[in-house]
C-alpha cells in the first residue's frame, strides 16, 4: 500500500513512519523542508520525500495521485499567534488535493472535545475535523488528550517541573481532570485504524485507563522517581501568570505555554472509547507509561522530539536558507588547532550542548541562556534529543543545526536566542586541523554594540572549548 505520510518530521510523524515501514507499506512523506528530513539509508526505497506546503495549493501538485490512505498530522499550534486561521487552511487545501487521489481513507489525531467551553487549542483541533469531512474520502478521526512519551511536550513540562521543584505553588488548573495515553497506545491505534472500513467516517477518543488530575500526574511521576514533592494550588494565579510560570521553569516557549495552559482549564475525559474493542487495543497505565519513557531517556533511545519542532524556538523558513554562512558585513571570530585523533574531536563536537555542556565555561552558557530567557527566548533548557547523534533541524540548546555531516567533519549551528542580528557558530575538519568560526551579522547599531560587548569573552571560552575538544 501507498501511504500519504504529512507532519512526516513531527513528534507523531517521526514515530509512525517505522511502524509504517515495518507492516510493508510505500510512504510518501510530505516535509516543508527535504534539508531537516532525516532517515535511515536502509529504508531508502521505501520512502518518496516531497516538499509540500499546505498553506502553499501550488506545492500539493508534487503529491501522488495513487495513494491509498493519508495520515493528517499537521499541527500550528503556537507557531503564530493566528495558528487556528493557518490550521483551518491547510485543511482546506488538503481537502482538495485528497479529493483529486485514490486514497481510501483519512486518518486524523485530534484532541479530545468534550467541553462546551473550548480553548483556542482544542476549537482549531475541532475546526479542522469538520473541514476534513467535507472530503469526499472517508474520515477516522483519533481524539487524545495528554500524549505521554519520551519527548512529548506534556511529558517534559512535567519532567522538568517534578525535577526542578521539590515545592510547588501552581494555578488551580492542577485540579482539571485528564486522561493520559501512551505514546506506543496511540501509535496502535493509528496502525489498527489504517484502511480499516469498521473505523471509516467515525470519531473515536482515545484514552488510558487512568482519570487524574495534573497534580496527581505530577505527584505519580515524583513517585515512580522516588523523589518527595509537595504540591500547593493557589486560586490567585491567572493564565498569563501561569504561562510565565510554565515558561521560566520549564523548557517550554512562551507561545507554547501559553496554549497549554489555555487547554489546561478544560477537562479532557474520554466520552466514546469503544475503539478499544472495535480495534482490540488495551491501553496500558499511566505509571507504566511513565516507566517507559524515562527508560527510553536512560537509554538515549528518543525516536523524536516537540523540542527539534520549529515552534519550540525563534527559527523561521527552511534550513537552506541558513546552510551559507555569510561573510559580507560580518564580524568572524576564527580559532583553529592541530587535532590529535579525528575521530575523538568529531564525538566530543557531535556530544556538544544539553547535558554535555560545552566544555569549558559552561556557567557563562547558562548564564547566557538565563539572559535569553529574561528577553523572551529559548533559553539553554532546551537541550538536545540525543547525547551522540544530531541532525539538520535539531535544536541543541539556544541553536538549531543547519548542517551536520560526521563524514565530512562538518557542523553548523544557527543562533535562535534573542539577539541584534544574526550568529553562527561553525566547526569543519580539514586535514588535522579543527576549525571554529563564530560569525555575527549586526543589525543596526545595537549590533555592533552586543559584539563588541561578547567579544572580551570570546578569548577564552572559545581557546577553552576548542582545547577540550582536541
Amino acid at each position: 500500500m501507498k501511504i500519504l505520510l504529512t507532519g512526516a518530521t513531527g513528534y507523531i510523524g517521526k514515530r509512525l513512519l517505522p511502524l509504517l515501514l515495518d507492516h510493508r507499506n510505500e510512504v510518501v512523506c510530505c516535509v516543508r523542508d527535504k534539508n531537516r528530513f532525516y532517515f535511515p539509508e536502509q529504508f531508502k526505497n521505501k520512502i518518496q520525500v516531497i516538499e509540500a506546503d499546505f498553506l502553499d495549493p501550488e506545492s500539493l501538485k508534487n503529491i501522488p495521485d495513487d495513494i491509498d490512505a493519508a495520515f493528517y498530522l499537521i499541527h500550528s499550534m503556537s507557531g503564530a499567534s493566528n495558528y487556528d486561521e493557518l490550521e483551518s487552511i491547510s485543511a482546506h487545501y488538503f481537502t482538495q488535493k485528497i479529493n483529486q487521489t485514490n486514497a481510501k481513507q483519512i486518518i486524523y489525531l485530534s484532541g479530545i472535545v468534550n467541553d462546551k467551553s473550548l480553548s483556542k487549542h482544542l476549537s482549531s483541533r475541532k475546526a479542522v475535523e469538520d473541514i476534513l469531512k467535507t472530503a469526499a474520502v472517508p474520515l477516522t478521526v483519533l481524539r487524545a488528550g495528554i500524549i505521554v512519551g519520551s519527548g512529548s511536550a506534556s511529558f517534559e513540562i512535567i519532567r522538568d517541573l517534578v525535577d526542578k521543584l521539590p515545592i510547588m505553588v501552581t494555578p488551580k488548573w492542577l485540579n482539571t481532570k485528564c486522561q493520559p495515553i501512551a505514546i506506543s497506545d496511540v501509535l496502535e491505534f493509528l496502525i489498527r485504524s489504517l484502511l480499516n472500513p469498521v473505523v471509516y467516517n467515525e470519531s473515536f477518543d482515545i484514552g488510558g485507563p487512568d482519570i487524574l488530575t495534573y497534580k496527581e500526574m505530577l505527584l505519580e511521576f515524583a513517585r515512580v522517581k522516588k523523589l518527595q514533592r509537595y504540591i500547593y494550588t493557589v486560586p490567585v494565579m491567572t493564565p498569563k501568570l501561569s504561562s510565565y510560570w510554565l515558561y521560566f521553569v520549564t523548557s517550554t516557549s512562551f507561545k507554547l505555554a501559553s496554549a497549554l495552559v489555555s487547554s489546561m482549564k478544560v477537562e479532557v475525559i474520554c466520552g466514546d472509547n469503544r475503539i478499544n474493542n472495535l480495534l482490540g487495543v488495551t491501553p496500558i497505565a499511566y505509571r507504566q507509561a511513565l516507566e517507559r519513557a524515562l527508560k527510553k531517556i536512560s537509554d538515549d533511545d528518543i525516536i523524536s522530539s516537540w523540542k527539534d519542532s520549529r515552534v519550540s524556538g525563534q527559527f523561521k523558513g527552511n534550513v537552506s536558507q541558513y546552510l551559507k554562512v555569510p561573510k559580507k558585513g560580518c564580524y568572524i571570530d576564527r580559532r583553529k588547532r592541530a587535532i590529535i585523533n579525528r575521530e575523538y574531536t568529531i564525538a566530543r563536537v557531535w556530544s556538544i550542548g544539553g547535558e554535555t555542556g560545552w566544555y569549558y565555561a559552561d556557567w557563562l552558557w547558562d548564564l547566557r541562556g538565563f539572559i535569553d530567557k529574561i528577553f523572551g527566548g529559548v533559553g539553554t533548557r532546551r537541550g538536545r534529543t540525543h547525547k551522540k547523534e544530531i541532525h539538520a533541524g535539531d535544536a541543541l540548546d539556544f541553536w538549531r543545526v543547519v548542517y551536520a555531516d560526521k563524514k565530512q567533519g562538518k557542523l553548523v549551528l544557527y543562533a535562535e536566542m534573542k539577539l541584534p542580528g544574526e550568529a553562527w557558530l561553525e566547526f569543519k575538519i580539514i586535514n588535522n586541523t579543527l576549525y571554529q568560526a563564530a560569525t555575527f551579522k549586526p543589525r543596526g547599531i545595537m549590533g555592533r554594540i552586543y559584539w563588541y560587548a561578547v567579544l572580551p569573552f570570546h578569548g577564552f571560552i572559545f581557546n577553552g572549548m576548542l582545547k577540550k575538544l582536541i
